[in-house]
C-alpha cells in the first residue's frame, strides 16, 4: 500500500523532469558576449541572414509539401469509395482547426524559441504522419493522424516570422516577407504538379508517401542550416546592427507583458477575422479546386494539378511584388496595395466561376489571377501589417494570434465547402455529378467582405 504513491511520484518526477529537459531543448540560447570588431560582426551577420533566409524559405515551402497532399488525393480516394465528400471536409477541417490553434500557441512558444530546432524538427514529425497517413485506409484513423499532422504544421509559420524580425530590420522586412511569403507558392508548386503525377502514376497512397520521404530530407537540412537569435551568437539586435529606428528604439518591456498586451488591440482582431475570410478563398480553391476542375470542367487529375501548380508561380510573384511595391513605392505603407489585390482576388472568383467548360486559356488567367492576389494578401493579411503595428519581441505572438483567425476560417470552410458539394450532387444511371454553384457564392461573398475588413487598418502606424 505504501509503495503505490512512492511509484506516482517517481513517475511524476520523472515525466516533469522529461517535459523539463524538452523545453530547455527547444528554447532559445543564453546571449554570447557582444563581439567588438566591426568588421567581424558584419561578416559573421551576413553570412548568417543569407543561409538562415536561403534555408528558411525553401524549408517553409517544404511544409507545404506535407499540408495539401490529401488535397491532391482527393479524387482517386473519392473513386474508390474510401472516402465520402463530407468526410473529407472533416478531415481536412480538423487539420485546419488544430493547425490554427497550433499557430496561435505555438507562436506564442516562438518567441522564446531556438527557430532552428523548433522548425525542423516539426517537419520531420509531419514528414513521419505523412508517411503512416498513406499506409492505413480507416477514417477515424485519418483524423488521427491530420490531426497530429495540423499541429505540427502550425510550427512553420509564426518562428518563420520570428527569423525574420530577428535578423532584418523594419526597412528592409517587407521585402523579405514577401519573398519568404512566396515560399508557399514553391510548396504547392511542388504539390499540386508532382503530387499530381505521383498519384496519377502510382495511387493515393504515394500523394502521401512521396511527400513524406522528400520532408524527411528537408528537415535534416533544416537542422544544419537554420539559426538562433543574433545574440546568441555575439551579435547586437538587428535595428542597431542596420542603424534602423524607424520604428522605434526596441522595446524594453517583457515578451511577456508585449503578448497579453497584443491580445487586447482591436486592430489585430480586425485583421485577423479579415484574414481568415481570404483564407476561405485560399482554401477553397486550394482544397477543393482539383476537384471542381475535374467535375465541372472536365480537366483530368494530372491536367487540374498543372493548371493550378503551374500557376503557384505566379502566386510567388504576387507574394514577392507585394512586399517589394510596398516598401519601395509606398514607404512601408501596405493599405493601396491590399486594396489592389483585394479587388483582383474578388475579379478572379467570378471570372473562374462564370468561364464555360472548354475554355483552358481563360481558367488559366482565372487561377492566375486569383495565385497573383492571394499570394500579395498573405503577406499582407496574414500577418506584415499585424507584425508592422505591434513589438517586435513579440511576432511570433501577433502571427500565431492572425494564424489562429486564418485557419478557423479555412477550417469552417472546408467542412462548409463539403457540405454545399455533396449536398448539391446529383445520381444519374449511377454517375454522381457535382454542383459547386453554391461553394462559389460562398467563397465570392467572403472575398468581398475581408476587403472591407481590411481597409479600416486604412492609416495605423508601425512601431518596434
Amino acid at each position: 500500500m505504501v509503495k503505490i504513491p512512492f511509484i506516482k511520484i517517481l513517475i511524476t518526477m520523472k515525466l516533469s523532469d522529461t517535459f523539463s529537459s524538452l523545453v530547455n531543448y527547444f528554447k532559445t540560447s543564453p546571449d554570447k558576449e557582444l563581439i567588438q570588431d566591426e568588421q567581424t560582426v558584419k561578416k559573421i551577420y551576413e553570412r548568417k541572414r543569407l543561409s538562415m533566409f536561403i534555408t528558411l524559405v525553401i524549408g517553409y515551402g517544404f511544409f507545404y509539401l506535407c499540408r495539401l497532399s490529401f488535397s491532391i488525393a482527393k479524387k482517386p480516394m473519392l473513386d474508390e469509395g474510401i472516402l465520402d465528400p463530407t468526410q473529407m471536409g472533416i478531415i481536412g477541417g480538423v487539420l485546419l482547426y488544430v493547425y490554427g490553434s497550433g499557430k496561435f500557441i505555438n507562436g506564442i512558444l516562438a518567441d522564446y524559441a531556438n527557430i532552428r530546432k523548433f522548425m525542423s524538427i516539426a517537419l520531420f514529425c509531419s514528414a513521419i504522419i505523412n508517411l503512416l497517413f498513406g499506409m492505413t485506409s480507416l477514417f477515424a484513423l485519418f483524423i488521427i493522424l491530420w490531426a497530429l499532422n495540423g499541429w505540427f504544421q502550425s510550427i512553420g509559420s509564426a518562428p518563420s516570422v520570428v527569423s525574420l524580425c530577428q535578423w532584418f530590420s523594419n526597412k528592409e522586412r517587407g521585402t523579405r516577407y514577401g519573398l519568404w511569403a512566396g515560399a508557399h507558392n514553391i510548396g504547392e508548386g511542388l504539390s499540386f504538379v508532382g503530387t499530381s503525377f505521383l498519384v496519377s502514376l502510382l495511387g493515393w497512397r504515394w500523394g502521401f508517401i512521396g511527400p513524406g520521404i522528400a520532408c524527411l530530407i528537408m528537415a535534416a537540412v533544416m537542422f544544419l542550416f537554420l539559426t538562433d537569435r543574433p545574440e546568441t551568437y555575439g551579435l547586437p539586435n538587428v535595428a542597431d546592427f542596420k542603424k534602423d529606428y524607424s520604428a522605434g528604439k526596441p522595446s524594453n518591456e517583457s515578451i511577456t507583458k508585449l503578448q497579453l498586451m497584443i491580445l487586447k488591440k482591436p486592430i489585430i482582431w480586425i485583421l485577423g477575422l479579415s484574414s481568415a475570410l481570404m483564407y476561405v478563398c485560399r482554401y477553397g480553391i486550394h482544397s477543393w479546386g482539383p476537384l471542381y476542375l475535374q467535375e465541372v470542367k472536365g480537366y483530368s487529375i494530372a491536367e487540374a494539378g498543372v493548371l493550378i501548380g503551374a500557376n503557384t508561380i505566379i502566386g510567388l510573384l504576387g507574394a514577392v511584388s507585394s512586399g517589394f511595391l510596398s516598401d519601395k513605392f509606398f514607404q512601408s505603407k501596405r493599405n493601396i496595395p491590399t486594396l489592389l489585390y483585394g479587388l483582383l482576388l474578388i475579379s478572379s472568383l467570378i471570372m473562374l466561376f462564370l468561364v464555360p467548360p472548354g475554355n483552358y486559356w481563360l481558367d488559366y488567367i482565372a487561377i492566375a489571377i486569383f495565385e497573383f492576389a492571394i499570394g500579395g494578401l498573405i503577406v499582407f493579411l496574414a500577418g506584415l501589417i499585424a507584425i508592422d503595428v505591434m513589438p517586435k519581441k513579440a511576432a511570433g505572438a501577433v502571427k500565431g494570434l492572425i494564424g489562429l483567425f486564418s485557419y478557423a476560417g479555412a477550417a469552417t470552410q472546408d467542412w462548409i465547402s463539403g457540405l454545399l458539394i455533396d449536398s448539391n450532387k446529383t445520381i444519374t444511371e449511377g454517375i454522381t455529378s457535382y454542383n459547386f454553384d453554391n461553394v462559389f457564392y460562398f467563397w465570392i461573398g467572403a472575398s468581398v467582405v475581408s476587403l472591407l475588413l481590411a481597409l479600416s487598418a486604412w492609416n495605423i502606424k508601425p512601431q518596434e
